[in-house]
C-alpha cells in the first residue's frame, strides 16, 4: 500500500494528490455546514429587521461570497501540490479570472438591488422602476469594462497603452454618436429631474398630448387626435414643457362688459353678485371682482375665480355653470351686457342730425372669457 501512495506521478506522489482531494472535500462539506447555518441564521435576524437592505447583503453573502471563498480554498489546496510552470499559470489566470468574474457580479447586483430598495423607499410608480433598469444597464457595462481592465493588468499586460487607445477610440466614437449621446444624457436628465412622467399631459411647442413612453433616445406622446408623436429626448429638455397632469387647480378670468347708464348702485352690487354666485358653486374658489375700466361702449369688470380641481372637464362645467348664472342674475336684476356701438353725427343743411347705431361684431358678445384651454 505504501508503495502505491509513494509512487510519483507528474512530480506529485498518489498520497499528494488524495490529501489534495480530500482537503477539497472537507472543505466542501464545512463549507455547505457553515452556509446552511450562517444563512438560517442571519435570515432569521433579517426576517424581524425594518428595512431590506440586509436582505440584499444575504443574498450577496449566498450567491458570490460563500462560493468564491470555496473557490479560493481550492486554488490553495491544489497550489500546495508541485506544478508546472505552465499549469500554474494557467490556474493563476483562472482564478484571476473567477475573480474578476464575482467581483463585477456582485458590484452590478448591489448596485441594482439598492436603487430599486431606493425607489421603492421613495414609493416610485412601477414604469419608474421599469425605466431605472435602461439606466443601469450603463453602468453595469462601465463595471463591466473597469473589470476587464483590471484583468488585463493582473495578467501581466500594460494597461496604460490600452486606456489610451480606448481614450482616443471612445473621442471618436463620441463624435460620430454625439446626437445619441446626446439623447441618452438628456434621458437621464428627464428620469432624475422628472418634468414629466407616463401618462401626464403635456405641451411641446405647437405639440401636445399624453405621455405613452419615456425611452432612452425618444419619448412618445399620444396626440389628442390620435396620432403617436415620436419627440427626441434632447429636444424635450432644450424647450419649455407645460405639465398640465400636475396642475392642482385652474384659474379663470372673465371680462364682463354693462351698458352705460345704470344707476352707481346697481354698478356697487355687480361684484357682491358675482362673488355670491362663484361662492356658491362648491367646485369654485372666488378670487376677486373689481370695476376695470371705462371702454369706448362698457363699463368694465374683472373676475379671477379658481377652480379647485385639474381635471379639465371639471373646468369647463365649473365655468360654464357660472357663466349661465351670472347671465339669469343679471337678467333678474335688469343689468344690461354692453353691445359694440357708435355714435355717428351728421351736419346737413345746418342741422345736426344724431344717430345711434348699434352692431355686433365678429366674435363679440356680452360675455367675454379669457381663460386657459388645456
Amino acid at each position: 500500500m505504501k508503495e502505491i501512495l509513494q509512487q510519483v506521478y507528474w512530480g506529485n506522489t498518489v498520497q499528494a494528490y488524495l490529501i489534495a482531494l480530500a482537503g477539497i472535500i472537507v472543505a466542501w462539506a464545512a463549507l455547505r455546514l457553515i452556509k446552511g447555518i450562517l444563512l438560517r441564521f442571519l435570515r432569521r435576524i433579517t426576517k424581524n429587521t425594518k428595512t431590506d437592505f440586509d436582505d440584499i447583503l444575504v443574498t450577496i453573502a449566498e450567491k458570490f461570497v460563500i462560493p468564491f471563498i470555496y473557490l479560493l480554498i481550492n486554488y490553495n489546496i491544489i497550489t500546495q501540490l508541485n506544478l508546472s510552470v505552465k499549469v500554474d499559470r494557467i490556474l493563476s489566470v483562472a482564478i484571476a479570472m473567477i475573480a474578476i468574474y464575482y467581483g463585477v457580479k456582485l458590484v452590478n447586483y448591489f448596485i441594482h438591488g439598492a436603487v430599486l430598495l431606493y425607489m421603492n423607499r421613495k414609493g416610485e410608480n412601477p414604469e419608474r422602476v421599469k425605466q431605472v433598469n435602461g439606466i443601469l444597464l450603463v453602468f453595469k457595462a462601465l463595471v463591466w469594462c473597469l473589470g476587464i481592465v483590471l484583468l488585463i493588468d493582473n495578467l501581466g499586460y500594460n494597461v496604460t497603452t490600452i486606456i489610451a487607445g480606448l481614450g482616443v477610440g471612445g473621442i471618436a466614437i463620441a463624435l460620430a454618436a454625439q446626437n445619441i449621446l446626446s439623447d441618452l444624457f438628456s434621458y437621464l436628465v428627464i428620469f432624475f429631474d422628472k418634468p414629466f412622467e407616463i401618462g401626464d399631459f403635456i405641451v411641446v411647442g405647437p405639440n401636445s398630448g399624453i405621455v405613452e413612453k419615456i425611452g432612452i433616445k425618444t419619448s412618445h406622446v399620444r396626440s389628442l387626435d390620435g396620432q403617436q408623436l415620436v419627440m427626441p429626448n434632447a429636444e424635450l429638455v432644450k424647450t419649455v414643457i407645460h405639465n398640465f397632469k400636475r396642475l392642482e387647480r385652474r384659474r379663470i378670468v372673465l371680462n364682463i362688459g354693462v351698458v352705460y347708464g345704470l344707476p352707481p348702485e346697481q354698478l356697487q352690487n355687480i361684484p357682491a353678485i358675482i362673488k355670491e354666485i362663484i361662492e356658491a358653486n362648491e367646485n369654485a374658489t372666488f378670487d376677486r371682482a373689481h370695476f376695470k375700466s371705462f371702454g369706448d361702449f362698457s363699463i368694465n369688470f374683472e373676475v379671477v375665480y379658481y377652480v379647485d380641481s385639474a381635471d379639465f372637464l371639471l373646468y369647463m362645467n365649473t365655468n360654464q355653470a357660472v357663466c349661465m348664472e351670472i347671465y339669469s342674475r343679471f337678467t333678474r336684476e335688469k343689468i344690461d351686457f354692453a353691445f359694440p356701438t357708435q355714435t355717428i353725427v351728421l351736419d346737413s343743411k345746418g342741422k345736426e342730425v344724431a344717430a345711434k347705431v348699434s352692431a355686433l361684431e365678429n366674435g363679440a358678445g356680452p360675455l367675454k372669457k379669457q381663460s386657459e384651454q388645456y
